[in-house]
């Protein structure tokens, strides 16, 4: 294959990534919690194995996460928390322990806290927290402090951000942090009845989407153009 086409498509392919990765920002742009995603390009040399110059490829392997705060609105809900600073809650999943922004929380039939997805969220000790049966008046504090009729119960876990180059989407808001430790988050506050917004702004998204598919469309004219020149040259050397 001829070396422009090489090069083309590696670029061609790091446009096709960057375009789901702003078509999943936009899906979640009303998503709370939701935390925006970017494609980082970068350029290297390639030998051509001809004794020349190397190849200059195109690679969209790198990753940037936006851990930007977004807005909050308020609900009123007594299990709808927001985080005002850097930081996490922590949930139960099936497969481990994931770090959220996602604050919408509703209690179990057997009083324990959890997502709307069944994940329980965790305290300070990463235990779930459970609210006893009949409790009437149930308030957080800024401090993550969970009280029920007055009575203390738990303390909400609030985690520092850890590097986002360590942090891996589990799906939705959720993100695995692998071997990262759980630290607590000390200037982190909690708001009761307030949920976080998503961070997605989708008028810059929008345009950003447009300037990728007229880049691909200019990179598959290339690839077109090219592999007509080169059926052009078969053709010629065959007659």
């Amino acid at each position: 294959m001829d070396n422009a086409i090489y090069a083309s498509l590696t670029r061609q392919s790091g446009l096709m990534r960057e375009m789901r990765v702003i078509a999943n920002n936009i899906a979640n742009a009303n998503t709370n919690g939701f935390r925006r995603e970017g494609v980082i390009f970068s350029e290297h040399l390639s030998a051509t194995g001809d004794g020349r110059e190397g190849l200059s490829m195109a690679n969209a392997r790198g990753r940037l996460l936006d851990l930007e705060q977004a807005g909050m609105s308020m609900t009123g809900g007594n299990y709808d928390l927001a985080i005002d600073g850097k930081g996490f809650f922590a949930v139960e999943t099936p497969q481990g322990t994931r770090i959220t922004r996602a604050g919408a929380f509703l209690a179990s039939a057997e009083g324990e806290l959890m997502t709307p997805d069944g994940h329980r969220l965790l305290d300070e000790g990463l235990a779930p927290i459970q609210i006893p049966p009949g409790a009437r008046h149930v308030a957080i504090g800024p401090d993550g402090t969970l009280s029920a009729d007055g009575q203390q119960l738990a303390r909400v876990g609030v985690f520092s951000a850890p590097d986002p180059a360590a942090m891996l989407r589990s799906g939705g808001t959720l993100f695995e942090i692998g071997d990262a430790a759980m630290e607590p988050a000390e200037d982190a506050r909690i708001q009761q009845g307030f949920l976080e917004d998503s961070n997605v702004d989708p008028i810059a998204e929008i345009s950003r989407m447009i300037e990728v598919q007229r880049a691909y469309e200019m990179g598959q004219n290339l690839l077109d153009r090219e592999d007509k020149r080169i059926r052009d040259a078969i053709t010629a050397l065959t007659r």
